[in-house]
């Protein structure tokens, strides 16, 4: 199909958009009523071929229901909404429908064929360290489309490479098939293997694990059972969306009870092993995306802010922590900067202190 091609009509099922965009490198896809087929292709929003039609609510239905099995269609029906993996011969990809007022709209994530590893990706060596302990807790954070589930997975394939131990998967949904390599792997998928994290993550230890992967931490159960497994000979890591480490700790403990928070922040200062905070954003050259990364490990020196509640002397102690391998958001996008892999606007856009980026670039 010629994507410039005015006399394109709207397409009959949802495989063909999926294999338009993955060939061209989008990242997602968003089929909405009174739109055009749009998709962000590093990063930003655009429509999927020029002139594209402007789908009708009777085109969004069609194509829901073309790809929907019948107990998707009847959650889309009592619910409004539904989420899951939808894999094909194309590949894989995390789909939502939902029901909106003027109709039906879907939205595709396109999920890698393969996991890939730190090295392919570019992560920085020190977080290599991060996969060697046995027990605690490992974080990745940042904003819904900053990478987290890669560099999730690229951590957990490091682990499955490198150690000969039992990892168990909680995700919602299943994005990237991870096979067992020097470890036994088990995924378990939210809503279809299980009823809620919560649940995952309380039989999860009766599963003789080594190392649990929690796809969203995202209440006060998952996060209190995650910590406590953390204590408890394991290695556990998780998501937030949160965008840099002192927010992340602030949220890890502001879903805790007041009179429970000085024994959270004692357990989450011994278990806590480090914080991964990125975000992804266009390149100056339009080709791609490039990921800033903010990098917290634990030490004695954060681990007594953790305890004392002044998460607020965390960026300090990141900036003096270079040589363990810390790193300030700021700095990764001061480095992307100066390497000419971003723009001026787009580093200041992203910064902390937006005034010394914007001394640092030139920006106005």
């Amino acid at each position: 199909m010629s994507l410039s091609d005015p006399a394109q009509p709207s397409l009959t099922h949802v495989d063909h958009y999926l294999a338009i965009a993955k060939e061209s490198s989008a990242s997602d896809i968003h089929l909405s009523v009174n739109s055009p087929p749009i998709w962000r292709r590093f990063g930003l929003l655009e429509p999927m071929w020029l002139r594209a039609p402007v789908l009708t609510p009777a085109d969004t239905e069609q194509l829901a229901t073309g790809f929907l099995d019948e107990a998707q269609k009847n959650q889309l029906a009592q619910r409004g909404d539904v989420d899951f993996a939808y894999a094909t011969d194309i590949g894989r990809f995390r789909a939502s429908v939902v029901r909106q007022r003027t109709g039906i709209d879907l939205v595709f994530r396109i999920i890698s064929d393969s996991v890939r590893s730190m090295d392919e990706l570019g992560l920085p060596e020190q977080l290599k360290l991060l996969t060697e302990f046995h027990n605690g807790l490992v974080l990745v954070t940042g904003s819904v489309g900053s990478g987290k589930s890669t560099t999730l997975a690229a951590l957990v394939d490091q682990i499955n490479r490198s150690r000969h131990d039992h990892i168990i998967t909680l995700e919602d949904p299943i994005e990237y098939i991870i096979p067992s390599r020097g470890c036994h792997v088990t995924q378990r998928e939210v809503h279809t293997h299980t009823k809620s994290f919560a649940n995952a993550l309380r039989g999860a230890l009766r599963e003789d694990p080594d190392v649990i992967m929690v796809g969203e931490m995202r209440d006060l159960e998952t996060i209190s059972l995650a910590i406590t497994a953390s204590e408890t000979g394991h290695l556990v890591l998780g998501t937030l969306h949160t965008s840099n480490a002192a927010r992340t700790l602030d949220r890890l403990l502001d879903v805790f009870p007041t009179d429970q928070r000085d024994q959270i922040r004692i357990m989450v200062s011994e278990s806590l092993r480090g914080i991964v905070s990125q975000q992804l954003m266009p390149r100056a050259d339009g080709n791609g995306r490039a990921l800033a990364i903010e990098i917290l490990m634990n030490t004695p020196a954060v681990g007594n802010v953790i305890r004392e509640g002044k998460t607020f002397m965390l960026p300090g102690i990141i900036q003096t922590g270079k040589k363990l391998g810390m790193k300030l958001m700021d700095d990764s996008l001061a480095e992307l900067f100066q390497a000419g892999t971003i723009s001026a606007e787009e580093a200041v856009y992203r910064a902390e202190q937006k005034a010394d980026m914007m001394k640092l670039t030139g920006y106005q």
